[in-house]
Formats: C-alpha cells, structure tokens, sequence
C-alpha cells in the first residue's frame, strides 16, 4: 500500500520514522510492482449514510490471462464501508453476474440500490435475474458514471488488478482465482484513506 496505509498499520504496533516507512516503500519490489501507471486526478466517491445502502458492481476483464474456465472478476464494493467481495468468473453472462451476486447478497443483505460502470441494461439484466431467483428482493438502479464516484471505482478496480499481478509474481503462479481471495482480505484489512479505517472496521 502507500505510505498513509502503512503509517497507519506500524503505528498500532511499532515506532518507526515515517522518513524510513518512505525509504523502505521507495526500494520495495513488491510495493513498486503494484503501482498504476498514471494516477489519474483523485475525485472524492460518494459516501452512504448506511450499509448496502448503495452497492457497486463492476468486471474486471482478464480474457488476456484465463486461469482455466475463468476470465473475468466480479468486483462488488459496499459504499459506505467500502468492503469489496471479488469473485472469478466463467463469462459477464447476466445470469451469471447475478447468480454470484445472490451469494454475497444472501450473506450480507442485499443493497438498495445497485449501479454499474457497465450501463444501465448490464444491471437492469442483473437486477431481473436476481428477482427471478429472489422475489422478495428489492433493488433499484442507481447513476451509471456517477461523476463523484468514477475515479474512485477505476482506481479501486485498477489496485486489484495490479495487486493481483503481484501476489501471482510473488507466488510463481497464474491461477489468479485463488489469489482474489487473499487480495480480498488485504484489501478489507488494509486502512481506507476515505474512511480513516480499514472496510473490516467500518
């Protein structure tokens, strides 16, 4: 992570000079290889009141490294705790996406509103799917690119990836599905400059 996540991790448990926190992150391999290129201008996200509040559903596409079946990974983010749960996918079929989505639904509720970088028929198609295996289930479509939450949704999808690549580098493997749960974890584990704590705590 960068050094505002770091900072906030040591200090519960060591004190070390934030000019050696940067030193260390600036020689770090590991660190530098999961830095996008071109950061692009930091736009505040909207932030809910309340859990599943508003929910976010976006694809990541990696039909460029197929891990068998696999070429695809649902990424659905909580805006108020920002907690992410990343699953593999076999295609961006609705029917799919939908019954993936049932599964973290049916475990953490489901949001009052849903809305998707992918359009409005992509989560129209998602909301009818999840309606016809849960009748009971209220969802509405939210803004796709919604201004105040565009650039916080393309970085947080463009962290995955490159956290991904790294745990991938780091275990000398491409089977990326297995490595979407622990960047899962290190994800909601790790401090959220947004929310001043990390989505685990939210």
């Amino acid at each position: 992570g960068g050094i505002g996540k770091m900072c906030a991790v040591l200090s519960n448990k060591f004190s070390i000079p934030r000019p050696a926190i940067e030193t260390f992150l600036s020689i770090c391999a590991t660190c530098n290889s999961k830095k996008g290129v071109n950061r692009k201008l930091v736009i505040k996200p909207i932030l809910s009141k309340d859990f599943n509040e508003r929910g976010q559903v976006d694809l990541i596409d990696f039909q460029s490294l197929p891990d068998g079946k696999y070429k695809w990974i649902l990424n659905y983010q909580d805006h108020h705790t920002t907690f992410i749960s990343l699953l593999p996918l076999e295609s961006k079929r609705a029917v799919e996406v939908a019954s993936n989505l049932l599964t973290i639904f049916l475990t953490f509720g489901a949001p009052k509103i849903l809305q998707s970088d992918n359009g409005r028929e992509f989560v129209n198609s998602i909301i009818n799917e999840i309606k016809e295996l849960w009748p009971e289930c209220i969802i509405v479509h939210g803004r796709p690119r919604h201004p105040q939450s565009q650039g916080s949704i393309e970085r947080s999808n463009q962290d995955i990836e490159n956290m991904l690549r790294a745990w991938m580098k780091e275990n000398k493997t491409k089977k990326w599905s297995v490595g979407l749960k622990f960047v899962q974890f290190q994800k909601n584990s790790s401090h959220h400059r947004i929310i001043g704590r990390s989505p685990y705590k939210a």
